[in-house]
């Protein structure tokens, strides 16, 4: 009975840290508990990893992920987001993704007076005036030269109006916001 047993512990030792590295590339499901439903419809999502092998964590930003096991990685953003005051309490768990969300499947995210809010596909290259454009572009009420593009949980403002503006890249999980025009109309 020992040997199968002994067998078996030594087998699942070798195979481990070869299925269980999180690698660059691939995805990984986060979720975070103990905290108020609001607030997980902000974390729980599938991240990519991207070719640095980070994961870019909302309002902490990127946090290594590539060459952790899971378990390493929700360590990791259990810290940072200690660290930073922003959820105290919370556990983070990391479920490893092989199936799906390789790094084609980035996207960023559009909100505000754009026509179609929400996530579209990231690509090298891609500018934050070509993603306003995918969304349907700025409705009437969009200020376009007040553009905030939000980066690792900083905002930059960006007008579109401007050749300059019109030229800024993106990276994977960028948020855009095009804000309501102000009284004059800007």
């Amino acid at each position: 009975m020992k040997k199968p047993v002994a067998l078996l512990i030594a087998l699942a030792s070798m195979l481990s840290p070869v299925m269980a590295q999180i690698e660059a590339g691939q995805s990984v499901i986060i979720k975070i508990m103990g905290v108020p439903a609001e607030e997980k419809e902000k974390i729980n999502e599938t991240y990519p990893v991207s070719k640095t092998g980070m994961v870019n964590m909302p309002f902490v930003g990127e946090i290594k992920a590539a060459g952790l096991e899971a378990h390493e990685l929700a360590k990791s953003i259990q810290t940072a987001y200690r660290e930073g005051g922003i959820y105290n309490e919370a556990a983070i768990q990391v479920i490893a993704n092989n199936n799906q969300g390789a790094i084609a499947d980035q996207r960023v995210h559009l909100g505000g007076c754009v026509r179609a809010p929400g996530p579209r596909p990231f690509n090298d290259g891609l500018t934050v005036f070509q993603a306003v454009q995918a969304g349907g572009g700025a409705t009437e009420f969009g200020a376009k030269n007040r553009v905030i593009l939000w980066r690792a949980g900083k905002p930059q403002k960006i007008d579109l109006e401007t050749a300059e503006g019109k030229a800024v890249t993106m990276l994977p999980e960028d948020t855009i916001e095009v804000p309501e025009k102000n009284w004059r109309g800007r």
